[in-house]
């Protein structure tokens, strides 16, 4: 077993070495001892960060060598997963966005019935782009303080209840059953808000549209500390595959699902990385992201399906 080890510097004559080395060397199989791979490189990031590479690192049980000091290094942004990632073509969330706004917006719809965008108010320069492109869609700007009638207004159900109150107190010996009635012209739903608000109104929407596909970005439920607590947006679809979460599922505790993401966002950056380091060249390769295609000197383009979120395909049931 090799010894792990982090420098704070890399001695001139070692990492000629390592390069001579790596000149001469032929192109391993893809089944290469994981006892011959070795990583080196420099690099700029956070304290936060660090830890999250040299852990991710000490998991792998290969030989690496990291300076954190060095002048004009690739530096990884703090916040991970805004950051344009070496290797990657654009940032995990800009990812999820274009493909949330084909799946959404460019679509076939049925008729000619509507797109409802509901956002809070830390998403308002979004929804203004959204605006400018597709201003014929629905964009209610939900208010942290008004939120319940807020969204029976957006719904109709408030024009539904009027209708009822009305009709009811004609004859009020007259016992009326009363279901609220969401108007028809919306086809889908948009959420664009944080895990704080979004798991106090997506339920609400549920109950009143039950025939309404919702969507959203995984901003939906950063925020969230254990994995069951996706179950307040069951059935809302993400841009995102199932497998992300199979390294979050056994974990008994978490800081929050954003943190989980940003851990897996920098092994996918450490594994493309130790490929290139080590020749280990495939062109279908599996991230903690999903799986990709990969092709040398060509940055990467996330494979983010839609998914529409199941507990219980992710949690084995009792």
């Amino acid at each position: 077993m090799y010894k792990k080890y982090l420098k704070s510097s890399l001695p001139l004559i070692l990492y000629c070495l390592i390069m001579f080395m790596a000149s001469c060397s032929n192109i391993p199989t893809q089944n290469q001892n994981k006892s011959n791979i070795k990583l080196n490189f420099d690099l700029q990031t956070s304290n936060k960060n660090k830890e999250i590479i040299i852990e991710s690192l000490l998991e792998e049980n290969i030989e690496f060598s990291i300076n954190f000091s060095a002048n004009n290094s690739y530096v990884l942004e703090d916040d991970v997963l805004n950051s344009n990632i070496k290797y990657f073509c654009k940032t995990f969330l800009d990812e999820q966005k274009e493909a949330l706004e084909l799946a959404v917006f460019k679509q076939e719809r049925y008729g000619k019935k509507k797109i409802l965008i509901v956002y809070s108010d830390n998403y308002i320069d979004m929804v203004s782009l959204l605006k400018s492109k597709y201003p014929k869609e629905l964009y209610h700007l939900i208010n942290k303080e008004s939120f319940e009638s807020d969204i029976k207004e957006i719904l109709g159900i408030d024009l539904s209840v009027k209708r009822y109150t009305k009709i009811s107190n004609l004859d009020k010996n007259i016992e009326i059953k009363h279901t609220p009635r969401v108007r028809k012209d919306i086809s889908k739903i948009y959420f664009l808000t944080d895990y704080d608000f979004g798991k106090t109104i997506v339920p609400i929407f549920r109950n009143y549209a039950l025939n309404i596909d919702f969507y959203s970005s995984s901003e939906l439920f950063h925020g969230a500390t254990d994995i069951k607590k996706l179950a307040d947006f069951e059935g809302t679809f993400i841009p995102l595959s199932f497998e992300i979460f199979n390294d979050i599922i056994d974990k008994k505790k978490i800081i929050n699902i954003k943190n989980e993401f940003e851990i897996l966002m920098i092994k996918d950056f450490l594994t493309i990385e130790k490929n290139n380091q080590n020749n280990l060249y495939r062109r279908n390769i599996l991230l903690k992201s999903g799986y990709t295609k990969y092709q040398k000197n060509s940055c990467i383009n996330r494979n983010l399906p839609i998914w529409k979120i199941n507990l219980n395909s992710l949690i084995p049931q009792a």
